[in-house]
């Protein structure tokens, strides 16, 4: 009789345990669900989860509860996540390579809440799988996104390197955060979504060492996650393409005229091609200056010209140099470098 009292009593203690982590997360949702709105690009699983490891890559969802949680991982131990609820201070956290729920709310009071999560790494720092949403409350319809779409193609500079650099630290991943990046500044501004299509070290035909074997621009725009998942770009037709490309094809010397020039023809016809709205604009980016900007903007012009297209314009851009920790525009000069854009912009779009 003793025993059975004893299994009893464990057997209650169960299900009291199992009642309160229902109750603690009442509702799950996979990161598929169309209760989250998804901007970036992404490659859906058959599991409900999705990954994806272009920067800037965001998901919005409203809820009503006091806990939030999600499970998420990164491929590496570099990748980070921005949070924001009800649109208060970001948090920044950091993932594992191994599979995790990541508490983000525990509140006293049941109520109404608006989530942000906002990927701040980049792909060479790692690919992010993303798999659900929990809370002990309910999920509400998904909030919209603008009407208005951008795609801003580029570099390490596009992709917010070093933003949020520690003046005379070691550099580290933790230091990227496209949130404040020229290209999603201009399209907050503008009210518009943005897809960040960029890669740090790589340029149109060659890459920052000089290689023109690696995915450069022409392959990695077919990307949702570079050399790993295909993009369709049906899912996204955006309504403006900025193209910032070409420091690192000018980092050791000028290249080839012709190959450069008919190399970014190709890739504009493509552009327009597979956006048959869109207006494109070409800018030489903020870091080349002198000689090499000059070069630039002469490649630029010819390609405009070859393409022969009233919806290719080509926009300026100011020389912002980093500062002594390093080489690449500070968050102020990104936040300078947007309100360069933004007046060109408008004038193209007429918004």
């Amino acid at each position: 009789m003793y025993k059975f009292y004893v299994s009893l009593i464990s057997f209650l203690c169960l299900l009291l345990s199992s009642c309160l982590i229902s109750s603690a997360y009442a509702e799950s949702i996979s990161a598929t669900d169309n209760r989250i709105a998804v901007m970036g690009r992404t490659q859906q699983n058959s599991d409900g989860s999705v990954r994806f490891s272009f920067p800037g890559v965001s998901f919005f969802a409203n809820f009503e509860g006091k806990n939030l949680s999600i499970e998420a991982f990164s491929s590496s131990e570099n990748s980070y996540l921005e949070v924001i609820i009800d649109k208060g201070e970001p948090k920044t956290i950091k993932l594992s390579n191994k599979p995790q729920t990541i508490n983000l709310l525990s509140d006293s009071k049941s109520k109404k809440h608006s989530l942000e999560i906002i990927h701040r790494s980049e792909t060479w720092h790692g690919v992010v799988t993303l798999k659900q949403l929990s809370s002990d409350g309910k999920f509400t319809a998904a909030p919209k996104l603008p009407k208005r779409k951008m795609m801003v193609l580029g570099d390490s500079v596009t992709c917010a390197e070093a933003i949020e650099r520690i003046e005379g630290g070691k550099k580290d991943t933790s230091w990227w955060n496209p949130r404040l990046s020229y290209g999603m500044l201009t399209a907050k501004n503008l009210n518009a979504q943005v897809q960040l299509v960029c890669m740090g070290g790589r340029g149109l035909v060659r890459s920052w060492n000089g290689k023109t074997d690696e995915r450069n621009l022409p392959g990695f725009y077919q990307d949702a996650i570079p050399d790993s998942a295909a993009w369709d770009q049906t899912h996204y037709h955006p309504d403006v393409i900025v193209s910032a490309i070409g420091t690192n094809d000018f980092g050791t010397d000028i290249p080839d005229r012709e190959i450069y020039v008919s190399t970014y023809v190709k890739l504009v016809n493509q552009l327009l091609s597979d956006h048959k709205k869109a207006r494109v604009i070409l800018i030489e980016g903020s870091i080349l200056n002198g000689d090499k900007k000059t070069a630039l903007t002469e490649y630029l012009v010819e390609v405009a010209k070859r393409v022969n297209d009233k919806r290719v314009h080509i926009a300026t851009s100011t020389h912002y140099p980093g500062d002594k920790t390093d080489a690449h525009p500070t968050k102020e000069q990104h936040a300078a470098m947007a309100k360069d854009l933004i007046p060109q912009i408008k004038k193209v779009m007429t918004w």
